[in-house]
């Protein structure tokens, strides 16, 4: 249960800010057109760079952080995570251009993130067996539950405060929860007997620091690990950018700065009940059924709701169409994230989850640096500030998310087949 809540706390607090990222998005959109701002001129793409840079290297850096968890200590590695956060969102205060911007709130608070987060997803799925599926759901909600609290937060402070002093106080709150989250961050039992062997092994801690844990060849070779990637590299490119753009969609609906930030908020109250709702279903029906399940809802509703609505201009309809795309796709893709780690431990065992979580966790940061820049540069390439704008990003959030079904599909299929090519009978895993 420490652990449960623990990673809840620090999944709430860095990666709820960064699934609020929309709500700067669409203020830093704003000031864009404004005089004398650090953002005067700024195209989307550019400013959305600062939120992709953050979230890609939330999971590019991940076999470091999970090297130095094993070489130090995850509650060090996750309280100097914390540091690092805070730290990034104080500097960013005081930027004077977008590019202090992108260092602080997009690189520095990335490196922040993923000392905290790589922690918690690493650490967590080790301690349960039979409700894993339950206690990831409820621990990754916290992205969800910490975007729903933190994008009218962010708002009602930006209104209030300032921008600047709203990245002050979240830099302090921030600090204060994740350290006090931090102390809990332990290792289950039969892995640190493990680590510590390891550890004995190596001629210093330093040594430690520099190897990071590269996944076996006869693990990084095989078809599943092969399939697993390519879900992973096409679901991490679309993910992030319809989250990043929610905001600013609505606002071409229509619809006001707060209210737009709402979208955020209902996206992600989604998130939080689908993580939860579908990782306990998904312990009863097989995690990775409910992973195959869950990419192709999320790529349904992409087609079926999201793209009908960019193509509709500033209609009512269009406006029930985008609510009912925010919904489904908070409900349906958010689940991938809980679920991708628990489905690790089933398809490369325990023994090689830390290391093939590291690894994939990376080609996902990566994945994600690429996709959500391209759909920010094809709103640039519309001189339209109508919804239709948004029609060729939707496309292509839509490509991304039925490759990934195809992906995950065949990392369903590779599941039947057992080490020496037997197939099994059961669909149930």
């Amino acid at each position: 249960m420490f652990i449960v809540v623990s990673s809840f706390t620090i999944i709430f607090t860095c990666c709820g800010l960064n699934f609020a990222w929309g709500v700067y998005q669409a203020l830093y959109e704003n000031l864009s057109k404004q005089p004398g701002t650090p953002f005067t001129g700024a195209t989307p793409a550019e400013i959305d760079l600062i939120g992709t840079i953050s979230c890609s290297l939330m999971t590019i850096g991940a076999p470091f952080s999970v090297a130095w968890a094993k070489a130090f200590s995850p509650r060090l590695v996750s309280f100097v995570g914390g540091f690092v956060f805070a730290l990034s969102l104080v500097l960013a205060s005081f930027g004077q251009s977008l590019w202090h911007f992108e260092l602080a709130q997009g690189v520095l608070n990335g490196v922040g993130t993923c000392l905290c987060y790589m922690v918690a997803v690493t650490i967590a799925p080790t301690w349960f067996t039979q409700h894993r599926g339950l206690a990831m759901g409820i621990i990754l909600a916290g992205t969800g539950v910490g975007g729903l609290v933190w994008a009218p937060a962010l708002t009602a402070c930006v209104e209030h405060l300032g921008f600047r002093n709203t990245l002050r106080l979240t830099g302090a709150v921030s600090f204060t929860l994740i350290s006090l989250a931090s102390s809990a961050m332990a290792w289950e039992p039969v892995s640190r007997t493990q680590i510590e062997i390891e550890n004995s092994a190596r001629s210093s801690r330093v040594h430690g620091m520099l190897k990071v844990p590269l996944v076996d060849w006869r693990v990084a070779r095989s078809r599943r690990f092969i399939a697993q990637a390519f879900g992973a590299v096409f679901q991490a490119a679309a993910y992030y950018t319809p989250v990043f753009f929610y905001a600013s969609y609505a606002q071409t609906l229509g619809y006001s700065t707060t209210a737009s930030a709402n979208f955020i908020a209902l996206s992600n109250a989604c998130n939080a009940i689908g993580k939860v709702i579908i990782g306990y279903l998904a312990d009863r029906v097989g995690r990775l059924n409910a992973l195959f399940l869950t990419t192709l809802l999320s790529a349904i509703s992409t087609v079926a709701f999201w793209l009908p609505s960019t193509i509709s201009g500033v209609t009512t309809e269009s406006k029930d169409l985008f609510i009912t795309f925010t919904v489904l796709y908070g409900i349906f893709a958010s689940a991938y994230v809980s679920l991708f780690p628990a489905s690790l431990v089933e398809l490369f065992g325990a023994q090689n989850f830390a290391s093939v979580n590291g690894v994939l966790y990376m080609v996902r940061g990566m994945a994600t640096m690429i996709g959500t820049p391209v759909g920010g540069v094809l709103i640039r390439s519309s001189s339209s500030s109508s919804p239709g704008a948004f029609k060729n990003m939707s496309l292509l959030v839509s490509v991304l998310l039925f490759a990934a079904t195809m992906s995950v599909l065949w990392v369903r299929l590779e599941a039947l087949v057992g080490p020496h090519g037997a197939t099994g009978s059961k669909w149930h895993r």
